[in-house]
């Protein structure tokens, strides 16, 4: 039996953009709902999220990561909004949003998912919806205490920043929470 690990592949943040959630977190952390808040070191943006994959199988995606890459140039996006999944009745994600080369993102995620596709992995059956994972709610909150969370922060809107890379993350689940490690780093440049 072969080793697996737990992966994902995602866009790294810049240190400037998680400290302007991490504010956005501390901000709604002041009204003591329960919230599991990400640690700061942990946000980021998920492209694609591959389960356990065999250590073997780390060369191909990795190729497969710069193949898709080959065909994009780095993209200019920005973080506004906050919401959550799958809904303001039964919140279970709080979120913040992404704007600015959206449609660029969008695209390419597409393409990297479709690309991976020969090599197992199976395509998501809900769209994508780029955003950042701030908090997971694992107790009951009311909808009126989301709704002022979302009308409060709903606005905010963070500098541009870009976004030059993908990351082949390998995610080891402890007690403590997730321990993201960085396996393979592929550039967007366009040839």
């Amino acid at each position: 039996m072969s080793e697996t690990i737990r992966s994902f592949i995602a866009v790294p943040l810049p240190e400037s953009i998680k400290k302007h959630i991490q504010g956005i977190q501390n901000n709604i952390r002041l009204k003591g709902l329960k919230m599991r808040w990400v640690k700061l070191e942990n946000i980021h943006l998920t492209l694609k999220f591959l389960g356990d994959i065999p250590l073997s199988d780390i060369d191909a995606v990795s190729r497969t990561m710069a193949q898709a890459a080959e065909s994009f140039t780095p993209m200019t996006l920005g973080v506004k909004g906050i919401g959550v999944f799958p809904g303001i009745k039964n919140p279970r994600i709080l979120w913040a949003g992404m704007n600015g080369g959206t449609h660029s993102l969008i695209h390419f995620q597409q393409t990297l998912e479709n690309s991976l596709i020969p090599l197992g992995f199976k395509k998501e059956k809900r769209s994508f919806k780029a955003h950042l994972t701030i908090a997971r709610i694992k107790d009951r909150i009311f909808p009126k205490d989301i709704i002022q969370i979302i009308e409060k922060f709903g606005n905010f809107e963070s500098e541009p920043f870009t976004a030059e890379e993908i990351i082949l993350y390998q995610s080891l689940l402890k007690p403590t929470g997730p321990v993201y490690t960085g396996l393979k780093t592929i550039k967007l440049i366009k040839q």
